[in-house]
């Protein structure tokens, strides 16, 4: 039974739900991953690059981590299999993360600058961890959307069925 915060079950989602998109991605041929479809960062392979890009943007932030950066749209990873073992890699360093947030912490206020719109903000830090999982979600809704173009079923998305919720 899951008895942690909104951040951990937001990182335990995260995780489980990125392993099963890179499992139906991987159903799907490389030069289909890879084919420009009209969704905002083009492709399968293009999104997920984006969402590892955004995660690395996000949580470098949170936990005061340096990640190497590639401007906005740019691939991290070329190849598939290095970008599932990145996306691996990371999600277990955020659960982690996640699972270790205080009260306090995330009270405290946070200064950030936009890679992606250059502005500077500040807010409570718990607000910049809803927008990190909010991200997420967001980017997996339009990868999904892209397999489901190539019939490929993710199955069930939602947060309740998260295995982790239903163990009695």
């Amino acid at each position: 039974m899951f008895t942690g915060t909104y951040a951990a079950l937001m990182a335990e989602y995260n995780a489980w739900m990125n392993q099963r998109m890179y499992a139906a991605a991987a159903t799907v041929s490389d030069q289909d991953r890879k084919q420009d479809r009209g969704a905002f960062f083009k492709s399968i392979h293009g999104t997920l690059n984006h969402l590892l890009w955004g995660d690395r943007a996000w949580f470098g932030r949170l936990a005061s981590r340096d990640f190497p950066m590639v401007p906005v749209g740019q691939e991290l990873f070329g190849d598939f299999e290095s970008l599932r073992a990145e996306r691996a890699h990371l999600d277990g360093e955020i659960l982690a993360w996640a699972r270790a947030l205080t009260l306090e912490w995330l009270a405290e206020p946070m200064t950030w600058t936009s890679r992606f719109y250059g502005f500077t903000q500040t807010h409570p830090r718990w607000v910049q961890v809803v927008q990190m999982f909010n991200h997420q979600t967001h980017h997996r809704g339009q990868v999904h959307a892209l397999l489901t173009s190539f019939g490929v079923d993710m199955g069930p998305t939602d947060v309740p069925v998260l295995p982790l919720l239903n163990v009695p």
